[in-house]
């Protein structure tokens, strides 16, 4: 499976102004093959080459660094018709769409810009990386990762690397393709129900309470709001700093609680069970006091998280559907709003089953993998 390794690259003063100018001018250069692109209808990789390749070596890019900026344009159009298909911008005829098709792809002064490795190349020993730019190859720019990284890095690297300017620091996005585990068979289930309050609640009645990042982002809206009262530009650039910290808080709660849950599983050879929430913010309506929070509640990022590392260490991983979980009761199977009279409780109306709710929840959607996976694994009849 690929993965990707984040460096930091520590330039000195001549070398960040060499690595500067070559970003910018890949990006100057991209923006005008897309305009051409635009013009002349010629949009996929091979039409482009033909059309922009000779330009690219006549404005000094070598050979590779013209490929590689053809490439990235080329993509950026596939990625617009894909999201046009899938409606992401809208219906044919909507602003936005219409303000996407209407004019070329571009791209910021410092987007990132891929390197392979004839352009780039790695010395791990000595931490440093030697990289083409406009003025010339530019050998020893120190780099500095974490162990377990540059072990990554020296075992897994392979394919192109991203250089990638941000918030005034450079660094390179390897990409490394890292074998897999042999996917086992599961002796059974562990469920886990997703939620604001409790991040993460399984079927082994083991919960990750979300209180503390509820009370960290509580904390950081009330700082966003008194630093929007100023509006001024320092004010801005502070509230963007927050704004990326308070992302990396979340990432890594949910990085944790996905290593938690994929050692669970993978200790005792069960599978791990995710509801599928596809689309619920446009399905659940919540009040109007609630709606901050659900928007900025990272299920998705924690059930990405639980997929791609239970692929690495090759346990199962399945979705099911997510309706009326927290109101079914697995023991008799009745169904009613009323079983859960309290966000925190469950009580069956029926035969009166009682415990947490999201307790409740995880446990069917356990059941409902136990029954999709014989589903999925049972023969097909043949004709």
């Amino acid at each position: 499976m690929k993965i990707v390794v984040q460096v930091k690259l520590q330039p000195t003063p001549e070398q960040e102004s060499a690595l500067d100018a070559t970003l910018r001018a890949a990006n100057q250069a991209a923006n005008e093959v897309s305009q051409r692109a635009f013009k002349t209808g010629k949009r996929n990789r091979k039409a482009l080459q033909g059309l922009a390749y000779g330009w690219l070596k006549s404005e000094g890019f070598s050979a590779q660094p013209a490929l590689h900026i053809i490439r990235k344009v080329a993509d950026s159009y596939t990625i617009l018709k894909a999201n046009i298909d899938a409606g992401n911008l809208g219906r044919k005829g909507a602003k936005r769409r219409v303000r996407a098709e209407s004019k070329p792809t571009a791209f910021r002064a410092v987007s990132a810009q891929p390197f392979d490795d004839r352009c780039l190349s790695w010395n791990y020993n000595a931490r440093t990386v030697s990289i083409w730019t406009t003025a010339g190859r530019m050998k020893n720019v120190r780099f500095g990762c974490a162990s377990n990284d540059l072990k990554t890095l020296m075992q897994h690297r392979k394919g192109e690397s991203d250089l990638m300017f941000r918030d005034g620091k450079w660094f390179l996005i390897a990409t490394c393709e890292v074998p897999e585990e042999p996917q086992f068979e599961p002796v059974d289930w562990i469920g886990v129900d997703r939620g604001i309050n409790n991040l993460a609640t399984t079927s082994d009645s083991v919960n990750y309470s979300g209180r503390r990042l509820g009370r960290y982002r509580r904390w950081q809206a009330r700082k966003r709001a008194e630093i929007q009262a100023k509006r001024t530009r320092s004010a801005a650039r502070l509230l963007k700093k927050r704004a990326k910290r308070e992302a990396r808080h979340a990432g890594h709660m949910n990085h944790t609680i996905a290593k938690d849950v994929v050692a669970v599983a993978q200790r005792t050879e069960r599978g791990i069970a995710l509801e599928e929430l596809g689309g619920i913010r446009e399905r659940v309506t919540v009040r109007r006091d609630q709606r901050a929070t659900q928007s900025s509640w990272p299920f998705h990022q924690l059930g990405s998280f639980i997929a791609y590392k239970a692929q690495r260490a090759g346990v199962p991983v399945i979705e099911v559907d997510a309706a009326y979980t927290s109101q079914h009761c697995p023991l008799c199977g009745h169904t009613e709003r009323a079983n859960r009279p309290t966000r925190d409780d469950f009580r069956c109306r029926r035969c009166g089953l009682a415990g947490p709710a999201d307790v409740v929840a995880g446990i069917n959607v356990r059941d409902r993998a136990r029954s999709a996976w014989v589903f999925v694994n049972m023969p097909q009849p043949t004709s």
